[in-house]
This record gives C-alpha cells, sequence and structure tokens, in this order.
C-alpha cells in the first residue's frame, strides 16, 4: 500500500487509536485495584483524624480496627437499617436519591473508654463538591475533630478549608445553643468571638465566603439526619 496515501494514513491512524485505546483500558483496569485500597485508606485515615488518631497507610486498617468499634447506616429518619455496608456507602450517590432512599452512615469509635460519633459530610462550596467528617463527644453536641476536602476551590480561598489551622477552629465547638436548639456551626465572616467555644460560630477564610456558607450548610444539613439516632444514645443533652 502506497504510504503516500489517504488509505494508508487513515488505516495507521485507526490502528494507533485502538491501540493506545487498549493500552490505557488495559491500564485504567489493572490500576482500579490498587486505587480502591488507597481511597479506603484514606478514608480510614480522614475518620480517625477527627477522633485525634493519627494512622499511616500501612497501620490505617489496623488502627480503624482497634478504634471503631461500630459502623452503623442510617435511614432518613435516623433509624438503624442493615440493607446496605454503611463503610461503602457513597455520599455522593446518595445525595442523588430521592430522601426516603438515602443512607447515613455513622461510625462509632472508643479511645481510651471515651465513646465518639464521626459523621461524614458532603455539600456543595463555590465550584465543586466539599466533603468531610465531623467528631462528636459522648454528649452528642461538642465537637471533637473535623476534616475537610474540595474537588475544585480556588486555592489560597476556598481551597484552604484542607488545612489544619482551619480544620482546628471546630475542635470543641458545639452544635446546640444554650437553649438546646439545634444550630450547627456557622462559618462566620467577620467573626470576633476570639476563644469562645459556646456561641456556634468559627471564624471564616478571608475571601472564601461562598465555600464558608457551604461548610456552614453542609453540616447543619447532614447532622441534622442523626440527631433522632443520637437522641436515643444520649440522655446528657436535651435535644429539641
Amino acid at each position: 500500500m502506497n504510504r503516500d496515501s489517504n488509505a494508508y494514513t487513515f488505516i495507521f491512524a485507526t490502528i494507533m487509536v485502538v491501540v493506545v485505546a487498549s493500552a490505557l483500558a488495559f491500564a485504567a483496569t489493572s490500576l482500579q485495584p490498587k486505587q480502591a485500597a488507597n481511597i479506603k485508606i484514606e478514608k480510614m485515615q480522614n475518620i480517625l483524624s477527627t477522633i485525634g488518631v493519627t494512622a499511616t497507610k500501612e497501620d490505617a486498617e489496623e488502627t480503624y480496627k482497634k478504634y471503631i468499634t461500630e459502623e452503623v447506616a442510617l435511614n432518613s429518619k435516623g433509624e438503624v437499617v442493615t440493607d446496605v455496608d454503611p463503610f461503602k456507602v457513597d455520599l455522593a450517590k446518595e445525595l442523588k436519591k430521592d430522601e426516603g432512599k438515602q443512607r447515613f452512615p455513622l461510625y462509632i469509635a472508643d479511645v481510651e473508654g471515651k465513646k465518639y460519633y464521626v459523621i461524614p459530610l458532603r455539600g456543595a462550596g463555590l465550584w465543586d463538591a466539599i466533603w468531610g467528617y465531623i467528631s462528636l463527644e459522648d454528649d452528642v453536641n461538642t465537637v471533637k475533630g473535623a476534616v475537610f476536602d474540595h474537588k475544585g476551590e480556588t486555592p489560597g480561598l476556598g481551597g484552604e478549608i484542607t488545612q489544619a489551622w482551619f480544620q482546628q477552629r471546630f475542635q470543641n465547638e458545639k452544635i446546640y445553643d444554650e437553649s438546646g436548639n439545634f444550630v450547627g456551626i456557622t462559618v462566620q465572616k467577620g467573626y470576633s468571638g476570639g476563644d469562645n467555644k459556646d456561641d456556634n460560630a468559627v471564624d471564616a477564610i478571608s475571601g472564601a465566603t461562598i465555600t464558608g456558607n457551604g461548610v456552614t450548610a453542609m453540616i447543619h444539613n447532614r447532622l441534622e439526619y442523626y440527631l433522632p439516632y443520637l437522641k436515643e444514645q444520649n440522655t446528657k443533652v436535651a435535644l429539641k
């Protein structure tokens, strides 16, 4: 065949496309188990970090099994259901379902005799999804810790929700006000509360108002589904 002909060029290009596509498909398929394992480990590390436990990639599973004593799935009414594996619940997919069909995973931890409830979060930032985890102490009111991540927030602005200095602002904050009403935690622009941990608010990131509002809404909206269950588990705080 004449290598200078259009037919040769077309056939050669077609063969190259098929070869490259096959190679990419093979690589993607081969890497899937490793990618899934990395996602699982990162998830365990994030859950543990909210209760003040650090785990390496090598010991994440062992550490997780040591401190996470129970995994629970709830329905939209806060009732325990057994039709799903709590750890495998994908919030991105759940949020696309009707509320009544959604499942809400909850992780219960024990650290040196103290119980904590770790709740997964997911919401919307300025440009795309934001997510994370927040843990409550056994009074189901006081935040032990929180971690946040994002898909496309602006570096140096909304992207700063991943930084430890921002996440640490949530430690010891309360999700109920002094009258016992559930209010969540507000990421507040121009916050002047200093170290006050009883005002249900933390200082916002300068220049990232919309992302901060997204974090506020995410915490409130997600925690609300867990209140009936948490109320049943604890009587230290009068929940309304």
